[in-house]
């Protein structure tokens, strides 16, 4: 493409207090919904007397829910007004419904309020993205992003670790209300980044009508540059299965089903704890590298751990290496994923851009835990995970073959 230029984007250093305001959004918004999450399979089962059944049926439209929202949300984040209205209204709707699903007296209420959560959840993050964006030069995208996403995942370590005191000081239901707390901190968080960014970058263009200009997308190569992501996340399947792995493996040992549990479930905290840490690491070698090299990186990581857990009679500090590895990849994927879609749009697509993305994640994800799951049941964990692998090697093969889009 020629007769393009970058957008020059807010001057002077990276680190300011709008990005350091998206970090601190994630953290609390994470570490809230983790709260909910990491009771809602006992408080479904136990407090409501739901079978594993309907856990599943939740979960998996929840998470449809959010690949769909996340797609509806990219062009109303495509205008700066809209998406500052977006962000801190998608904050708000998470922090009450996740709350609330502690009020629930039956499934259908708690799968209800799951759901809006989940929705908002995947509405905002195309708007949150793009806000972001916009409050960094491009040369900094890499650092930006992996902040927001250390932030993210630092709020994943939290949240389980307050849940399990809260457990035990209010019970399952009483938990799950200290959910608002850290959900309207990151609200109120995000409504201060929005105004920051209004008026860095005053809109002059009139109101636009929200569509997905696929055209526009299309012309600036993103489906291209979307492919390794494509394959990256058809691999990426859900962290819950790593989890029942490593407590299958750990029961091999004649370790008991709770030993073996709550072994697994901290080294699932040392999982997102690498995933931080490889998030802020990873920003700035984004920065210098280029996100393509990064998302390499992560996919070579992930196809190691994933070899590892195709094993057996693996002992708990090998499986520490395991979700190691595969913390470190998503760390270093995710950020350079989001820098892919903001180094190659400009910024009244970028809202549209990030929905597009979203939905890959989403559909890959939703592929590679369905496949992984009836692998292992219908043959063995070691194919199932031998399978996940071989995506990622496709991945890292792809990715390191295609030459990249031209900035727009």
């Amino acid at each position: 493409m020629t007769g393009q230029r970058s957008e020059p984007g807010p001057a002077g250093g990276w680190l300011t207090g709008g990005v350091a305001g998206v970090g601190l959004t994630s953290f609390f918004s994470d570490a809230g919904h983790e709260i909910a999450t990491a009771v809602f399979p006992s408080f479904l089962t136990s407090v409501l007397h739901a079978s594993p059944g309907a856990l599943g049926i939740i979960e998996g439209a929840s998470d449809a829910l959010l690949g769909l929202s996340k797609i509806a949300g990219g062009p109303l984040a495509d205008e700066p007004r809209r998406r500052a209205r977006l962000a801190s209204g998608g904050y708000v709707v998470t922090a009450i419904a996740t709350s609330a699903i502690g009020l629930a007296a039956t499934v259908w209420q708690a799968g209800l309020l799951r759901a809006v959560a989940w929705a908002a959840r995947g509405a905002r993050g195309p708007a949150r993205d793009a806000l972001l964006a916009s409050l960094v030069p491009p040369r900094a995208y890499g650092r930006a992003f992996g902040l927001e996403r250390a932030g993210d995942n630092l709020g994943a370590v939290a949240g389980p670790l307050i849940a399990s005191a809260l457990v035990g000081l209010v019970g399952v239901r009483g938990a799950i209300y200290w959910a608002l707390p850290p959900g309207l901190l990151a609200a109120v968080a995000i409504t201060i980044v929005a105004r920051k960014a209004r008026r860095i970058h005053a809109d002059p263009i009139a109101r636009r009508t929200v569509r997905l200009n696929l055209s526009g997308l299309r012309q600036t190569g993103i489906i291209r540059e979307l492919l390794p992501v494509a394959l990256f996340e058809i691999g990426n399947t859900a962290t819950t299965l790593l989890i029942l792995r490593a407590t299958q493996l750990l029961q091999e040992d004649t370790t008991s089903l709770t030993s073996a549990t709550s072994l697994a479930i901290l080294l699932y905290a040392g999982h997102n704890a690498f995933a931080a840490i490889g998030s802020a690491v990873g920003g700035h070698w984004i920065d210098r590298a280029g996100p393509r090299v990064v998302l390499a990186a992560a996919a070579a990581a992930y196809a190691a751990a994933y070899g590892l857990f195709a094993m057996s009679g693996l002992t708990w500090p090998v499986l520490l290496l395991a979700f190691a590895l595969a913390g470190t990849g998503i760390g270093l994927a995710e950020p350079a994923e989001s820098t892919l879609v903001a180094t190659l749009l400009p910024d009244h697509l970028r809202g549209s851009g990030f929905g597009v993305l979203g939905v890959v994640q989403a559909a890959g994800d939703f592929a590679a835990s369905t496949a992984v799951a009836l692998l292992w049941t219908a043959i063995s964990p070691a194919v199932a995970f031998s399978y996940a692998a071989a995506w990622m090697l496709a991945a890292l093969l792809v990715g390191s073959l295609s030459r990249p889009a031209p900035r727009t």
